[in-house]
C-alpha cells in the first residue's frame, strides 16, 4: 500500500503568521495534535505539534539554565529557546524543515521514517504543496480493512502443512522438535519452546498461514538451556572438578 491510499486529504493548515493562541484553538476545535505550516503559496515550511507548546514562559515551563549550562549551550541555542518559549506566532515555535513524503511512498518506508525521526505525522506533498497527511492513526483503518478482506483459501491440508513449516523454517525462534499435523484446515502443533514469546510467535506463524482455520496448541515449554543470569550474566562455568596437580597431592 502507498501513502495516498491511507492519507487524510482534508488537511487543516496554518501560516507562520498565525498566532499561537489561534493555532491552539484550531487544534482543539478539530481534535488534531499537529498542523502543517504553509506559506502564502501553499508550500510546506514547518510543522506544529503539541510538543512545541511544552516549553512556554507563560506557564513557567521554560528551560532554566545556570551560568555554566548557558555557556555550554551557546548564545545561538539560548536565543532559539527564548524565541520558542516567548514567541507569539506559529513561525516562532514551529519545527522548521519538517520531513515529508510523496503520495507514492510505500507504507513500509513511512513506518521507518516515523520510527527513525520519532514523529507521529507526515505531510504528503505534490509539487511542494500539501495534499494530505499520514498519522499513526491512519494505519488502523487500513489494517482493519485488510483483516476483513482475507479471502477463503482452497488449499488442501498438505499445502497448509507445507506453508506452516515454511513460515517457521528459518526463524531463529522456531520450536525444537516441531511436529505439524493438519486435518480439515485445523493445525495441531507439537514440540518444545524455550520462552513464552517463542511460544506465541509459533502460534501466530501457524494462524497466519494461508488456509488455516484453527490452531490447536500442544507445544511444551522447557527452560533449557538455563538463562545466562543464573550464572551472573557471565560465561557458564564448568562444574567438573579440575585435574589435580603434583602440588595438590597429600604429603
Amino acid at each position: 500500500m502507498l501513502a495516498h491510499q491511507i492519507m487524510s486529504t482534508e488537511v487543516i493548515t496554518v501560516s507562520p503568521e498565525t498566532s499561537v493562541a489561534d493555532a491552539i484553538n484550531v487544534m482543539l476545535a478539530h481534535h488534531v495534535s499537529g498542523l502543517p505550516v504553509v506559506d502564502s503559496d501553499g508550500r510546506l515550511v514547518g510543522i506544529l505539534s503539541e510538543g512545541d507548546f511544552i516549553r512556554r514562559a507563560k506557564i513557567g515551563t521554560q528551560r532554566k539554565r545556570g551560568r555554566w549550562l548557558t555557556l555550554l549551550a551557546g548564545a545561538d541555542r539560548v536565543a532559539l529557546d527564548f524565541t520558542r518559549e516567548h514567541g507569539r506566532n506559529v513561525g516562532d515555535i514551529m519545527t522548521q524543515n519538517p520531513v515529508a513524503i510523496a503520495e507514492d511512498t510505500p507504507l513500509e518506508q513511512i513506518v521507518a521514517i516515523m520510527q527513525r525521526r520519532s514523529v507521529k505525522r507526515l505531510p504528503v506533498l505534490r509539487e511542494g504543496k500539501v495534499v494530505g497527511m499520514v498519522t499513526r492513526a491512519d494505519f488502523l483503518p487500513a489494517i482493519a480493512n485488510l483483516a476483513r478482506e482475507v479471502p477463503q483459501s482452497s488449499k488442501g491440508d498438505d499445502e497448509i502443512r507445507t506453508s506452516v513449516l515454511a513460515a517457521m523454517a528459518h526463524a531463529p525462534w522456531r520450536p525444537c522438535a516441531l511436529n505439524v499435523a493438519v486435518q480439515d484446515g485445523i493445525v495441531s502443533l507439537r514440540g518444545v519452546v524455550k520462552t513464552d514469546h517463542i511460544h506465541r510467535a509459533a502460534i501466530v506463524a501457524a494462524e497466519t498461514a494461508p488456509g488455516v482455520r484453527k490452531v490447536e496448541d500442544h507445544l511444551s515449554k522447557v527452560a533449557y538451556p538455563p538463562p545466562e543470569d543464573h550464572y551472573g550474566g557471565g560465561d557458564i562455568v564448568s562444574l567438573q572438578a579440575e585435574p589435580s596437580t603434583d602440588d595438590d597431592e597429600p604429603l
